[in-house]
Formats: structure tokens, sequence, C-alpha cells
């Protein structure tokens, strides 16, 4: 048995935003410590066929947190450590925010899921900006999420996200507009090409590189086809796919499948897959998986069909921190099963 299986019911006892909360005190208090270094040992995953070259990065494995989990930008070197290739901080907003009133975070295991409608809450360009500045980063790509402030207008959504991006461009390895989160009212009305391309091309403009945009799982084809199109058009170097859900599949069983917010994890899992596949068959700029990730198979699965590299988060809540481990491990067996002697290799297969 795993040392989570005896630790889950006690945090599974707490409100899910308070045993997260205790979880990220935790992993902060051992980092920088020679708590670390035996947690790297312990869970870092070294093998050649997992490296690869993502929109000029270097990650040494094609597994990395999700946006959402590491919001202030305090963990990157510890969640480094858990094995994972890559960190994605963020949300951050050019304000500080507190969020929307709690509870406003919720499980759904039966069903493996999340939802939540924290609304951006974090700490501020200023703060996180500095913060970044400071810290002792690890030698592995740190990616910024950058989002909307909630009293920021959508007419002067550009000029926010500039700002946001002006605090942390030097810290920054990669930059991801997140414009569909379903958590700040009217923030996925900027999705279409004209917002889109008001705000993308003030980021092109100031510098940001590498530059991607992340999408809803319910953007309609059509509107994804704009969307790509603005990629192309600016020439961005990624695609994120995909955020939260607002729908509800008929299948849930959990009570909590009735409070608004995003819905991630194992029910989203098909339709992330599903938007990679309809991302990368109609640009050629890598994409960013994200969506129900849980196990080796499923990162797999996205990576055939096209992702370059993939992120989760709702999975380390209910399989706890091997999972980049237990997932980086996973992947060299399947890799090896079918003929691949890289990820790069496998990326698209099943396109």
């Amino acid at each position: 048995m795993r040392a989570y299986d005896l630790c889950k019911p006690l945090l599974f006892a707490l409100p899910a935003e308070t045993a997260h909360r205790a979880t990220h005190r935790l992993l902060r208090t051992a980092q920088g410590t020679g708590i670390e270094g035996l947690v790297r040992e312990r869970y870092a995953v070294d093998d050649e066929r997992l490296r690869t070259d993502v929109f000029g990065l270097d990650f040494d494995t094609p597994v990395g947190v999700a946006a959402g989990f590491d919001k202030n930008a305090e963990l990157p070197s510890m969640l480094t450590a858990l094995g994972f290739g890559h960190v994605e901080v963020g949300g951050v907003t050019a304000e500080r925010q507190p969020g929307n009133p709690r509870p406003r975070l919720f499980r759904l295991p039966e069903d493996g899921a999340l939802i939540n409608r924290m609304g951006f809450n974090n700490e501020g360009a200023d703060r996180v900006g500095a913060r970044l500045a400071d810290a002792d980063l690890p030698d592995a790509p740190v990616g910024i999420n950058i989002g909307k402030s909630k009293s920021t207008p959508l007419a002067d959504a550009a000029d926010d996200y500039r700002y946001t991006y002006d605090r942390v461009a030097d810290a920054g390895d990669y930059f991801v507009v997140n414009v569909s989160s379903p958590n700040t009212p009217g923030l996925r009305e900027l999705q279409d090409r004209e917002s889109l391309e008001r705000i993308l091309g003030s980021l092109v403009d100031a510098g940001a590189e590498p530059l991607l945009v992340k999408l809803s799982p319910d953007l309609a084809g059509p509107a994804a086809d704009e969307a790509l199109a603005v990629v192309d058009d600016l020439d961005l170097d990624g695609v994120v796919a995909t955020n939260t859900t607002i729908d509800r599949p008929d299948n849930l069983e959990n009570p909590n499948r009735a409070e608004r917010g995003g819905l991630s994890g194992d029910p989203i899992e098909e339709r992330a897959t599903g938007m990679v596949s309809f991302i990368a068959e109609r640009t050629d700029v890598p994409v960013v998986g994200v969506g129900g990730v849980t196990d080796a198979a499923g990162a797999y699965r996205k990576i055939r069909a096209g992702a370059s590299i993939v992120q989760l988060y709702t999975g380390l809540v209910y399989e706890g921190p091997s999972l980049a481990r237990d997932i980086n491990r996973g992947l060299v067996d399947l890799l090896e099963r079918d003929g691949f002697d890289s990820v790069e290799a496998a990326v698209g297969a099943d396109l």
C-alpha cells in the first residue's frame, strides 16, 4: 500500500480547499531543504526516451503540472522534484484577487473529478513577478498562465493581460493566455477572433515568447477554427487544450455535480483528448494536452492524439505525489511496446 493511500482518508475528511492548502504548506516547507533532494531521488525518472524539445524548450519528461495548482509561483522547484518535467504557475492577474466566496472547490470521488469556481484567486502580478525574480527556479521550464482581472472591463482586457505579462516576463520560460476559465464573468467571450487578435497581438508586440493560448473544451467547432486561425495568423508557439468544462455528463454520480464551476478529471478525459486531436489536425504548432490525465495510458492517448507534452492537476488529488513518476515509467513501457524510440516519435501517431 502506498503512503498516500494511508493519508488520503485524512485529507478527504477536510474540505477540498483546506486539504489543498495543507498539502501546499507541506511542500513549501520541504522545498529548498534536504528533503527536496531525497524526494527528487525517489520520484524523478531519468530516461532519454522521455526527453523532448517543444517550442524551443527542453523537457526532461513530457508530464507537467497544470495551472491552478501553484497559483502564486511558490512551488516550482518542489514540484519538479516530484518528477514533473515542467510547471505552469498561475493564473496570475494584474490585480490581487481573493477569488470567489468559499466553498469553491468540490470533490466528486465516485467520478474521479473536481469542480472549481476559484475565480483566479492570486496575489497579483506585482507580487508574483517579484517572487519569481527572487526564486531559485528549477532546471525545468516554468510557464506562466495569465488571466484577466475580474474588475477589468472586457474592452480593456488587452491592457490588463499586457500589464501582467510585463511584470512576469523576465522569469517565465513560456506564457499562456487564459481566455477559457468559466469562473471569471465574460472571460470566455474573449475567445472570439477580434478579442483574441487584440489580446494576443498586444503580447506579440511586447515580445512574449513562447506564447500559447488556452482554449475551452466547450468551444464549438467553427469558433475553435476561428481561434486557431488567429494562432496561425499571429504565429503563436502553441495551444493548451483544454480548460475545465461547464458541461455535466449524465453519468456523474456525486451530488456535488450540481455545483457551479468548471469540471475536471476523469469525466472530461475523452473530450479533452478529442480536442487535442481536433487542434493537432488543424495547426502545426505544438499542443499541450490537459484534462483527465491520471495514468500513463491516458497521457499516452493524448500524445498519440497530437500532444507534445501533457499536464495534470486533478489526478494529483486522487493519485498522490507518485503520479508523475508512475506516468513517466509507464510511458517508457508503452513507447517500448509500440516500437517508438522517443516521446517525440509517438506524437500524433493516431492522426
